[in-house]
């Protein structure tokens, strides 16, 4: 029998505390402009975005072609037996948020706008996944996912307490989305000789790891130069400087990269730790500043 480890390893965990961090950034600059905290509205929120993305990641693997195996080394009786499971699993996920969100809006606590971000969100966790759109096969589901991350995200959580989205807003979900498509390339890298034999359209493929080197390191350039920028754009000082602190952590992580591409031996678990750690630890880093000012 099947152990829940392997549903719950499915759901790609740390995205959705990617999404828990990103969905606090909103909440804690809407808090920051004086927004009024509405708890059980934003809890409410927070789980239907989080039981969609977790079905969104069950079907990506519910989809994949019969050659491209689910788990390592599996058997055919397993996978026959765990695909059932991952359609069962992920409907019920899509159901639960769904059902969430629409009572959100019954309720009066999601506007237009916000409705129609959720709508959004709903349609991007389902092109990510299933065919024949399946994004994830087309070269562009890293940008999407990033994109659902960094960006959708705290903006829902933003709108639940204002009609609008803010410059800080933009401002900082910005270069968190190049640093959330720089974090989605570096971990690929590990599984490049598997895309390749698999056939799996990723966008490390689609580029060629001597183009995706390049621009992971033109993303992590372009994120820290427009988060120094912010002080300039009316963006007060004190809220920026911490996202900087985690730049040396990217320069090792680019560093990396490039001795990897020289030829030396790949340390893959230290390259992916660095680049979630990027990405986690600067969203982090932003979100605490607006929870503590």
């Amino acid at each position: 029998m099947l152990s829940l480890n392997i549903i719950v390893r499915l759901m790609r965990p740390i995205h959705l505390l990617l999404a828990l961090l990103a969905y606090g950034l909103g909440l804690g600059i809407a808090r920051y402009l004086g927004g009024v905290l509405n708890p059980l509205t934003q809890i409410a929120t927070g789980m239907a975005l989080l039981f969609l993305l977790a079905a969104s990641s069950l079907l990506v693997d519910y989809f994949r072609r019969p050659d491209d195996p689910i788990l390592p080394a599996e058997t055919r009786q397993q996978r026959e037996v765990l695909r059932p499971i991952l359609l069962a699993v992920s409907a019920a996920f899509l159901a639960v948020g769904a059902l969430l969100a629409f009572w959100l809006y019954l309720q009066g606590h999601l506007t237009v706008n916000n409705a129609l971000l959720f709508v959004l969100y709903l349609l991007l966790c389902l092109s990510l996944a299933v065919p024949p759109v399946r994004l994830i096969e087309r070269g562009i589901g890293e940008i999407v996912l990033a994109f659902l991350l960094a960006v959708l995200t705290p903006a829902i959580a933003f709108l639940l307490m204002f009609p609008g989205l803010h410059p800080f807003l933009r401002g900082f979900t910005f270069p968190l989305f190049l640093l959330a498509l720089a974090w989605q390339l570096a971990i690929s890298f590990e599984q490049y000789p598997n895309h390749l034999k698999y056939g799996r359209r990723v966008l490390l493929v689609r580029l060629s790891w001597q183009k995706a080197i390049p621009l992971h390191n033109s993303l992590l350039v372009a994120a820290y130069f427009f988060l120094a920028m912010l002080p300039f754009l009316s963006v007060p000082f004190h809220l920026t400087w911490p996202a900087l602190l985690t730049l040396p952590l990217a320069a090792w992580q680019a560093l990396m990269l490039r001795n990897i591409a020289d030829g030396a031996k790949p340390v893959w678990n230290a390259l992916n730790i660095a680049a979630t750690a990027v990405f986690g630890l600067t969203s982090y880093l932003i979100t605490i500043t607006f929870w503590l000012r």
